[in-house]
């Protein structure tokens, strides 16, 4: 099953970003929030690239896509 989640790390909606993944949203949480707790302590650098490789290292055999909006489709 795929999950599709929007991903907020800061205060700014336009850093949002979008992953359709198999993983749970623990599973995302779990690599993400140790990176940017990192950043807020001014003890290291991210941007969403670097999430989504962090998660890609984790779970190499699990489908993981990002992309920054959504296409509507209209009927």
């Amino acid at each position: 099953m795929i999950n599709i989640y929007v991903v907020n790390t800061t205060a700014f909606s336009e850093e949002n970003f979008i992953i359709a993944t198999t993983l749970t949203s623990e599973q995302v949480i779990d690599v993400i929030k140790p990176i940017v707790m990192s950043e807020r302590n001014d003890e290291g650098w991210y941007d969403n690239d670097a999430l989504i490789d962090a998660l890609k290292s984790r779970y190499p055999n699990e489908s993981i896509k990002m992309c920054l909006t959504l296409e509507m489709i209209h009927i």
